[in-house]
């Protein structure tokens, strides 16, 4: 993980070809955005700890000659007919043998500033760094602009590639920089799903500059809160993600000053493409096509511990036989996909040189002990060296009740039955959101431009998560806490494995629930589309940016593209059944993997999303709203922070559960826990109609009766 920025001034950018109506950009009513370098660099070293650099190229007219000027000063400046490039970067070393400085400089003046990974597409060798790597392929790229005159581009005559075509040859996430020195032209962008974060501040009329960083810096956070305050609450956009793809900006010359236009290209990649309109082939079953797996899974829910001889080998490990060709292909697929995330040789091996092997955890896993952390920790522990422990990452807002936490210590259990030699170490990470002041206003600047509670409750849980600051209970035994001692834990892992992309792709939330009963498998089929097109705007960005803020890097091996390539293979009839009830039809191709892999008990738990696993969002409505059911009527899932919490009683509900079965011993139905408990407590989500659909839904699937009153 790394963090990179780059600060352009002193060129005059078209914005035509990348905007419909550019003039309404620029014309956007904005000043200027206000930072320092330092706060700048500060906010991007805390993303890459181990070292930090600038470089500031300088483009000077001489009679219409561009004159090109490298400095590491790194003081911004604006002088007539010069135009200026500030490149930074922050690096987390997770590659290769010897340290890397950013930004790169080879020996045309090409520079480079990267934050990513490479897992497939350019050879990376074993005691390699990456970005090193990039910067060698990018150097043999063609340079002869093609694309900017609509001519036909000749260097793959001469065997040369071009920019666009090495990228969207990678797999892996990334967000990079680069100056093709050559062609005078800027390449920048980010990987086709958003996996890294890289934000955009396009120019305006009040702030022609063009500003690019992984994370926006406090002060212009501050700022813009401010400007939203002296206008009524109105949206300020300095700054947003960048959609995915690659972009140029060329320089050149025109009536005495530097321009440039901005072009956006497509990938090259046939098969990226396919990924990225998400191109299932079987999405409706036929009418005599049976709503099942070609075999069923091995074991289940009644025979939770059954056990087969027939075991074959696959290139990535043993699998039952007894298992469908679409179970085993996902978990083939998965397994590689945290074994290319976890091998020794991708992680930088200076890191443990100085540590003895036994006490170092070189993996964590963000770790609520549901499904898709299960299997995450589950391999990992197939793909990892048994010498090292394992940091299973569990944060909660309401001590040993969260939700997550009790989940949690049972799939701890679940995975010390079926890997007793591994040491797995359950990191507990205890909050109070009322104590978080500082941390809390920290975090909504990282989220930014995310400026939503659900956001921010989001964000604040993963920031803390991926800190890793907090408890183990150490003992003679790990049946009985009673007989443990909790000491203070700190995780120096720098690479987490985070679930994101599973409920996405295996329609595990709720709306994939809805959207199949009111319409039909396409309906279901374009709602995941959605959700996997959106999914860097909504998701990755906000989570990078929390993560890396820690000095960590998240990777998330559900998004990797064979995963994602095998998924889409697989009739979505049976990657899930949204007929059968929660906890069963959802998900569930990889439920039946979770059982392939012996985890039977976390094979049947029900989706929960951090916010509400974790109790934050309880607290956080409790904090801001004064309670849950003022938080639903003020819509606190989409409710901008700091907005007025109004409600139009005529177009919010009420929703309350207030009769039950007739036995009047069952406990009442926990929406935010998903579980059973003694109180109800409403869910944060957008509005209050998917609150009735949700109580009427679960509570019919668990035999409950219920009223709604308004």
């Amino acid at each position: 993980m790394c963090g990179i920025a780059l600060v352009v001034s002193g060129v005059r950018i078209d914005l035509s070809s990348i905007f419909v109506d550019s003039t309404s950009q620029l014309q956007q009513p904005q000043q200027q955005l206000v930072f320092s370098l330092d706060d700048l660099k500060a906010v991007l070293r805390r993303r890459g700890p181990d070292s930090l650099g600038c470089k500031k190229l300088l483009l000077n007219l001489n009679h219409q000659e561009i004159l090109l000027s490298l400095t590491e000063d790194c003081v911004s400046s604006s002088l007539n007919n010069e135009a200026q490039l500030l490149f930074i970067g922050a690096t987390l070393q997770l590659r290769g043998l010897i340290p890397v400085v950013q930004p790169l400089l080879d020996a045309s003046r090409n520079i480079l500033v990267y934050n990513g990974e490479i897992f497939g597409g350019i050879h990376v060798g074993s005691d390699d760094n990456d970005a090193e790597v990039l910067m060698h392929a990018l150097a043999q790229c063609c340079s002869c602009n093609s694309y900017r005159n609509g001519i036909v581009c000749r260097c793959k005559a001469n065997r040369q590639t071009s920019i666009v075509d090495v990228l969207s040859t990678v797999k892996g996430p990334w967000a990079l920089i680069y100056w093709q020195n050559s062609s005078r032209t800027l390449w920048f962008g980010r990987d086709a799903f958003g996996r890294r974060s890289l934000l955009v501040h396009w120019p305006t009329m009040e702030d022609s500059r063009l500003l690019l960083s992984s994370v926006s810096p406090p002060s212009s956070f501050e700022q813009i809160l401010g400007l939203e305050a002296e206008n009524g609450n109105s949206k300020v956009n300095f700054w947003e993600e960048l959609p995915c793809g690659i972009y140029s900006l060329s320089m050149d010359v025109l009536d005495g000053c530097f321009v440039g236009e901005i072009k956006k290209h497509e990938w090259s990649n046939a098969m990226l493409k396919e990924l990225i309109n998400w191109g299932r082939i079987l999405v409706e079953p036929k009418s005599e096509e049976p709503l099942l797996s070609h075999c069923q899974p091995h074991g289940g829910q009644n025979n939770t511990h059954s056990t087969s001889s027939d075991i074959m080998p696959t290139e990535s490990g043993y699998i039952h036989a007894s298992v469908s060709v679409s179970v085993q292909n996902v978990l083939t697929a998965l397994r590689k996909s945290v074994m290319r995330r976890t091998s020794l040789h991708t992680i930088f091996q200076a890191v443990t040189c100085d540590r003895r092997q036994e006490e170092h955890s070189p993996v964590a896993v963000l770790f609520s002990g549901g499904l898709d952390s299960m299997i995450l920790a589950a391999l990992l522990n197939e793909c990892l060296d048994p010498s090292y422990d394992i940091d299973l990452l569990n944060v909660s807002f309401d001590g040993q009740f969260a939700p997550d936490r009790i989940s949690a210590k049972a799939g701890v259990k679940e995975l010390r039955r079926i890997a007793p030699l591994r040491r797995w170490k359950l990191v507990e990470i205890d909050a109070d959101l009322s104590n978080l002041t500082s941390e809390t206003k920290h975090v909504m600047s990282l989220i930014n431009p995310a400026n939503t509670y659900m956001d921010l409750n989001i964000g604040i849980a993963l920031w803390l998560a991926a800190g890793g600051d907090g408890w183990l209970h150490e003992g003679v035994t790990y049946d009985d806490e009673g007989n443990q001692q909790r000491v203070k834990y700190v995780s120096k892992s720098r690479i987490i494995l985070v679930g994101s992309g599973a409920d996405e792709q295996c329609a595990g939330y709720g709306r994939h629930r809805t959207k199949y009963r009111h319409g039909s498998w396409l309906e279901l089929h374009e709602e995941m589309k959605l959700d996997m097109q959106r999914i860097w705007k909504r998701n990755l960005g906000r989570d990078d940016r929390c993560c890396a803020d820690n000095g960590k890097e998240a990777r998330f091996p559900f998004l990797d593209e064979d995963v994602i390539r095998t998924l889409l293979d697989i009739p979505l009839w049976e990657v899930a059944n949204l007929d059968q009830p929660s906890g069963t039809g959802d998900k569930k191709i990889l439920r039946e993997v979770a059982r392939v892999l012996g985890l039977y008990e976390a094979a049947v738990l029900p989706k929960r999303a951090i916010q509400f696993g974790s109790r934050i969002a309880r607290e956080s409505n409790r904090k801001n709203f004064g309670s849950n059911r003022a938080a639903n009527q003020a819509s606190a899932g989409t409710e901008k922070i700091g907005g007025a919490h109004t409600c139009d009683h005529n177009s919010c509900l009420n929703p309350v559960i207030v009769n039950q079965s007739s036995n009047d011993e069952s406990p009442l139905l926990d929406l935010q826990g998903w579980r059973s408990s003694s109180s109800m407590e409403i869910m944060e989500i957008p509005d209050a109609g998917m609150v009735v659909e949700l109580i009427m839904t679960v509570a019919c699937e668990q035999g409950m009766r219920f009223a709604i009153r308004e």
